[in-house]
């Protein structure tokens, strides 16, 4: 749609790059604003905020060069377009997520506590990111008929993600913006209303895999990778087994806030 934000001879300035800065400046300030209401130390929720941005941006790279493993190893120059990609989400959710947890554990800082605060922040960052990626013509959809259908002809998300131009698709991009946004809305809701730590966090990672499973149906980009050709894409399997921890996490620290309350 409109993948140069600014583009000035050989210089460009991507719009997904613009996009997700604001995506994580507005996590950001999310997770600041609920952290800092709990009276938690205002530089070390800073400064987990860096950890989190980098090792969202490693993780997600990371798991993109594994699942394309092949390509890259056919066409090992091809490693530099890496550094311009998005990478995959789970691959920076899952490594963001660890680093998290491994930075609030080190600094002694209530970790399903923190974890809880951030959980609407990461999905409203999502929300916003997202949009980048339909800017650039990444993540896009099938083919479709549909109104909803949308038509890329920008010549240059073709070169850069290999968007089809001229046939309109599924705007999967939005569907996921969408849905990261209704999330986020669940999770402000349960935050206020949760029982036990660790409740929020996990909640979101059960509805994220499931709900992004399901739009997977929709998406057209076979770059993504597939465990099962053309059946389970490696999002889906990730998500599936994202979503039996979820439940089983629920499930054990639910029982230990229950444990708690009658100790008490």
């Amino acid at each position: 749609m409109f993948p140069r934000l600014i583009h000035i001879g050989s210089f460009y300035l991507p719009t997904y790059g613009v996009t997700l800065a604001i995506a994580y400046l507005t996590a950001t300030w999310f997770l600041r604003r609920k952290a800092l209401a709990a009276g938690l130390p205002e530089q070390k929720v800073f400064d987990l905020s860096l950890y989190l941005l980098a090792s969202a941006i490693l993780g997600a790279k990371a798991l993109l060069v594994i699942v394309e493993w092949k390509h890259y190893m056919d066409r090992p120059r091809d490693l530099i377009d890496v550094l311009r990609s998005g990478g995959v989400f789970y691959g920076g959710l899952i490594c963001a997520s660890a680093v998290g947890i491994w930075y609030l554990r080190k600094h002694r800082l209530p970790a399903w506590k923190v974890t809880d605060m951030g959980a609407p922040a990461i999905a409203l960052g999502e929300a916003i990111g997202r949009w980048g990626c339909f800017a650039a013509g990444c993540c896009y959809g099938k083919e479709t008929s549909s109104p909803l259908g949308v038509t890329f002809t920008d010549p240059f998300a073709h070169e850069a993600v290999g968007t089809p131009l001229g046939v309109p698709l599924h705007p999967t991009q939005l569907y996921l913006s969408l849905n990261a946004f209704v999330i986020f809305l669940i999770l402000q809701w349960l935050y206020r209303r949760r029982t036990f730590d660790g409740e929020v966090f996990w909640t979101y990672l059960l509805l994220y895999a499931i709900t992004r499973g399901i739009l997977e149906i929709w998406r057209g980009d076979l770059v993504r990778g597939f465990v099962v050709p053309g059946l389970l894409s490696t999002s889906q399997f990730i998500g599936l087994l994202v979503a039996l921890a979820s439940v089983g996490m629920l499930i054990l620290l639910s029982r230990r806030g229950r444990v708690q309350e009658v100790r008490s």
